[in-house]
């Protein structure tokens, strides 16, 4: 195994490391360290998924099992680059892409009917969301922005949208029948197994058995309801066109892959209401499910005109629609995973709290988030804003982030005890004992899920966050509402370590809502927090903060202390990596930044030396966070347009930057004289290299493939400079 592995992955961050990964392991070898890669890309794991189907020499060997046995390991170090969790759209094309090139793959049944059809969509729907995330996440998240990062905001400042007391802009959140009121929670004191069942008239129907809990798990359930959904969203859908606003809806149909797509599609109905009544059977018939979106609806019914014409004047009574691309007519509605609630209502609030409409215009926004376990957060942002203008990133704190997410910890983890009801009657969760822990009374239609978070994890996110409060010595909250049951649960585990360590005078509990207040009020005053949450608010927040302070949450130092000793590195997010790509393939032009990555590798490389007692990779990561300031002060990153230097330009400068600071260091000689020469010929070829670079831009680029491309084809478009080459190897 190697010292380090580089994910291979999928998109932006993928294209970038066919430029970046030869850097690391030509400079990487110098110091005996091995960098290897895994293949977690959502085509590699398809491929994985279906080696009966593949001759041998196409049969992918399954990464992402070897990793989660990895990441178990005291020998884990794992870089870890923003993958797909891929939603229904996405993986069809992405099956279709590998069919054009010669993969025999099944087709995905969207309907299926056999036995046969049942066992390939079962192995299919193991693909779909965050699969990857939970099976290489045994340890907490510790998410900050580097120091270097956070200054040059602040003397850099980015453009923010004003706020107004008079906004329109708004958070609509159910105030009943959803996850947040419906929810119980228990805390197991014993080990114990359990099944879930549905109870009714017909009888006894099992919906999952054999779940196992160790002793000290706390396991929640709860139920949305259809009926209170639909409700709601027509009142919502009412009131945006009285307010004159923008109806947007925001969710995480990739990684809530069970329950959001369905939420998505109460939505998609809610609004098209009057063609569903008029045309519902044509239309079932055509094939159209409204969770796959208003784009896949549009494309099955267009052939037929009184439903394209309904559907026309259905739009026009409406309000107009949040847009993901005015200018290509794509709307909120079109694609489940194109408006992701972590990365849309930050831009949103970045922005003023302004969306773009169908007329290509800003305008206030109704933003509609279903369930109110988190939209408080978000409620309260906006308010914030309202009342105070927005941030000033130039001398704002910062918030960082101590997340629990081990072992599938809380929602996140929900998947495959999540149920849409086939029938009404009551749901229970019974243990082997043949106590009910659980126990709901549901409609058909009704969304159930049931959450766990297991005992070790939780203490060690309690304990994670008494070290890094000690090490910043900043105030420090932990966003629990004790009027929520799952969070109750919590705050009986979070209260007696903190009095056991002796810490309670240095931490606050407060609701998610009175969080948000407390941490911006502390931010707007220069200071900085630290935010102790559970795994959804991990992921919300470590987007949200960022992007009103830094303008993105790609530049995050994002450490997982592996509960096992071992160390995973992750390097941000990857939301607008789609729209990165198209510009590639437009104009050649990719403006991912990697400076997520050159932070992860930093600490990858002082971890290894630690764990491994290898000084030289100590001065490697010495040099890469010398780097990485030199990127920063001497404006090298990526910029947005064609002609302008990109990701290749700064994987050049960050090369020549991190070769120089090892040729000027004086605690290893060998290392000093290695790089002495590289660091000289790039120097002495900048204009060669830097022309080299630019010439590649302007025309389109030809990848191969989206979902999987060529390798050689991706080389010669990501490392098109030969004298840079020619100097690295």
């Amino acid at each position: 195994m190697s010292d380090i592995i580089y994910t291979k992955v999928d998109e932006a961050p993928e294209l970038a490391s066919a430029s970046f990964l030869p850097i690391i392991q030509k400079f990487a070898a110098a110091a005996g360290v091995s960098v290897g890669t895994k293949d977690i890309s959502l085509a590699g794991r398809i491929l994985a998924t279906f080696p009966e189907h593949l001759d041998e020499a196409q049969r992918q060997s399954d990464d992402l099992a070897e990793l989660g046995r990895l990441v178990k390991t005291t020998d884990a170090n794992v870089i870890k680059l923003p993958n797909i969790s891929a939603s229904v759209p996405q993986l069809v094309a992405a099956v279709k892409e590998l069919q054009s090139q010669g993969f025999a793959l099944p087709d995905y049944p969207e309907a299926p009917k056999s036995d046969e059809e049942k066992e390939i969509r079962a192995k299919y729907d193991t693909l779909k969301g965050s699969a990857v995330n939970p099976v290489l996440r045994e340890g907490n998240s510790d998410r900050r922005a580097a120091k270097a990062v956070k200054s040059f905001a602040q003397k850099n400042p980015h453009r923010m949208g004003d706020w107004t007391a008079d906004s329109k802009t708004q958070v609509s959140a159910m105030s009943g029948g959803d996850f947040f009121s419906n929810e119980t929670s228990a805390t197991l004191s014993d080990e114990a197994t359990a099944k879930i069942v549905l109870v009714n008239d017909d009888g006894e129907t099992v919906l999952k058995d054999g779940l196992t809990y160790p002793a000290g798990t706390v396991v929640d359930a709860t139920y949305m309801s259809a009926d209170a959904l639909q409700s709601f969203l027509k009142d919502e859908i009412e009131q945006t066109k009285k307010d004159g606003t923008l109806f947007s809806l925001h969710m995480k149909a990739t990684m809530m892959k069970v329950s959001d797509p369905i939420i998505f599609g109460h939505a998609v109905k809610a609004y098209l209401a009057p063609v569903f009544e008029k045309h519902g059977d044509a239309m079932r018939d055509l094939g159209v499910n409204p969770n796959s979106g208003l784009g896949d609806l549009l494309e099955r019914v267009k052939g037929n005109a009184d439903i394209m014409a309904d559907i026309e004047a259905c739009m026009a009574e409406r309000p107009p629609m949040y847009m993901v691309d005015s200018d290509k007519g794509i709307t909120n509605l079109h694609v489940p995973s194109d408006v992701i609630i972590d990365a849309s209502m930050p831009a949103l609030i970045r922005a003023g709290g302004k969306g773009w409409g169908p007329d290509g215009n800003e305008s206030d926004t109704n933003c509609v988030i279903p369930d109110n376990s988190y939209a408080p957060v978000y409620d309260e942002t906006i308010k914030f804003f309202k009342e105070n203008g927005k941030l000033d990133p130039a001398t704002a704190g910062t918030v960082q982030n101590i997340g629990l997410m081990a072992q599938k910890a809380e929602e996140y983890g929900s998947h495959p005890t999540t149920f849409e009801m086939p029938a009404a009657g009551t749901v229970k969760m019974i243990l082997g004992d043949g106590t009910v822990l659980h126990e709901h009374k549901v409609e058909k239609g009704d969304i159930w899920r049931s959450a766990s978070a297991r005992k070790a994890p939780i203490e060690d996110w309690v304990n994670l966050a008494i070290d890094r409060q000690k090490a910043e010595g900043c105030r420090a909250i932990f966003w629990l509402d004790a009027d929520r049951a799952h969070d109750a649960e919590l705050i009986a585990y979070v209260k007696p370590i903190l009095e056991a360590k002796g810490v309670v005078d240095k931490f606050e509990i407060m609701a998610p809502r009175e969080a948000t207040r407390a941490s911006l009020e502390t931010i707007t005053k220069g200071e900085n927090t630290i935010a102790i949450t559970g795994n959804v608010l991990r992921d919300y927040l470590t987007d949200l903060f960022p992007i009103l302070e830094l303008a993105t949450s790609a530049k995050m130092l994002s450490i997982v202390k592996l509960m096992n000793g071992g160390g995973l590195f992750e390097t941000g997010a990857g939301g607008s990596a789609p729209k990165h790509v198209q510009q590639l393939q437009q104009e050649n032009h990719l403006r991912w930044d990697s400076l997520g990555e050159f932070c992860a590798l930093g600490e990858s490389l002082t971890f290894l030396a630690d764990a491994k007692n290898n000084e030289k990779a100590r001065v490697l990561g010495q040099a890469v966070d010398a780097a990485t300031q030199g990127i920063l002060d001497n404006g090298r990153s990526p910029s947005r347009k064609v002609g302008e230097p990109d990701n290749r330009d700064s994987h050049y400068w960050f090369a020549r930057y991190w070769a120089q600071a090892l040729a000027d260091q004086k605690d290893d000689a060998e290392l000093a004289e290695h790089f002495a020469p590289v660091a000289k010929a790039l120097g002495e070829n900048e204009d060669k290299i830097i022309s080299e670079l630019a010439a590649a831009q302007g025309s389109p680029a030809d990848l191969g493939g989206y979902y999987h491309t060529d390798d050689a084809k991706t080389a010669a478009v990501m490392r098109p400079s030969k004298t840079l080459n020619d100097i690295i190897g």
